[in-house]
């Protein structure tokens, strides 16, 4: 596919035809031309989501990091933070009604700072801070804020998303790629309700992945040319963007698949969280053998794209404290060396949490007193391992 500029006035045009059906993925994929950079391939870095500004509203933010959390990351052999952001976090507007559009640009200097010191506290521990926007101006995967507006159908969107983008890479605009990367989106997808936590979900159209990519990248590189930029997968992460491989952008897989081990009884993931088979791994669950050759048959496209020289890495991965500890680190195992024969990193969602390696809240677990927190010391070492 010819690479073109970001043209704003045909945002909304061009977003009729695609979802009119008019450009087809097929077609797509047909005039693509794979031509990444030399430069492309990413580090293996591993380490953690850290969820600090995770929430759309700052009442409801978790205690925030500490630094010896990341005193403790780098002991351990980590070296990767991914922080994902709710840009209502850092905006300044009355929080007991709906955003307004006039508020969108809005930013919070001292929420705007918390920000910066939280990434200029990793650097400090040598680590790698991949910013994603979670909660991006008309998108989230997630439900639990009203939105003005659609990302993917109304320019005004696009406008305020690529303009939170050049402001966060000016902010870090000395920032060196092995220290800050831009994430441009969690997990992009259709949603046929915003609000509804279970809608349906499918993929981006490619043409239209694409240009969103090409215009949030556009923006951070006027102000940080060298800027590294990653992409999260198609259709909530699980699928390769075909459409920007010619990009300097590098993609992120995820280690959710398959979700009934990952999400097991999770509420937010599941409309029915009582009448589930027992899970096992591998093993018959439900209607379905799981085992490792389902693992390796979901991330071939994905080691397919690296193999051919762009950079992939896996921003989330993990499972919920309601599976059985052994089942989790018998699946958990096999997804990390297929990783890791594969030169592939990771982050594991989250540090410190229910997915996480401390305070996780397992009734099957032996843990370990930590400094007067709650360590899964058997999932720090296999991830120590990988």
């Amino acid at each position: 596919m010819q690479q073109t500029s970001w043209n704003r006035r045909d945002f909304i045009k061009n977003t009729a035809l695609v979802t009119g059906g008019l450009l087809s993925r097929p077609q797509l994929a047909q005039a693509s031309i794979f031509n990444p950079p030399t430069d492309h391939v990413l580090p293996r870095w591993k380490g953690f989501n850290f969820l600090d500004f995770f929430s759309p509203d700052p009442a409801n933010a978790r205690e925030g990091v500490k630094e010896e959390y990341f005193k403790w990351m780098a002991d351990w052999g980590f070296d990767f933070v991914r922080l994902p952001m709710a840009y209502p976090f850092y905006l300044k507007f009355d929080r007991t009604k709906p955003i307004e559009l006039r508020r969108i640009r809005k930013m919070d200097k001292r929420a705007v700072e918390k920000i910066e010191e939280f990434v200029f506290l990793a650097h400090k521990y040598n680590l790698h801070v991949s910013l994603n926007l979670h909660r991006a101006p008309g998108f989230c995967v997630n439900a639990g804020f009203e939105e003005p507006y659609n990302l993917w159908q109304d320019e005004q969107a696009m406008d305020d998303f690529c303009h939170h983008w050049k402001f966060w890479a000016k902010r870090f605009r000395n920032g060196s790629r092995d220290k800050i990367s831009f994430d441009l989106l969690n997990e992009p997808c259709l949603r046929e309700d915003m609000n509804d936590q279970h809608s349906k979900r499918s993929a981006i159209p490619g043409a239209l992945y694409r240009k969103m990519a090409e215009a949030a990248s556009h923006a951070i590189r006027s102000v940080k040319p060298d800027a590294l930029i990653i992409a999260d997968g198609n259709n909530v992460g699980n699928q390769v963007i075909p459409e920007i491989t010619d990009l300097d952008i590098a993609q992120s897989c995820r280690g959710y698949f398959p979700g009934i081990i990952s999400h097991y009884k999770a509420p937010w993931a599941m409309k029915d969280t009582e009448n589930l088979p027992e899970v096992k791994w591998p093993g018959q669950v439900g209607e379905q053998y799981l085992s490792r050759d389902m693992l390796e048959n979901y991330y071939a496209p994905w080691i397919e794209l690296k193999n051919q020289g762009v950079g992939v890495h896996c921003g989330e991965c993990g499972c919920w404290n309601k599976t059985p500890h052994d089942v989790f680190l018998a699946w958990f195992g096999d997804i990390l060396s297929i990783f890791k024969e594969n030169g592939i990193g990771f982050a594991l969602w989250e540090f410190k949490g229910s997915f996480g390696i401390l305070n996780s809240g397992r009734t099957d677990v032996a843990y370990e007193d930590w400094y007067g927190l709650r360590l899964d010391r058997k999932l720090l070492k296999l991830l120590m391992e990988q």
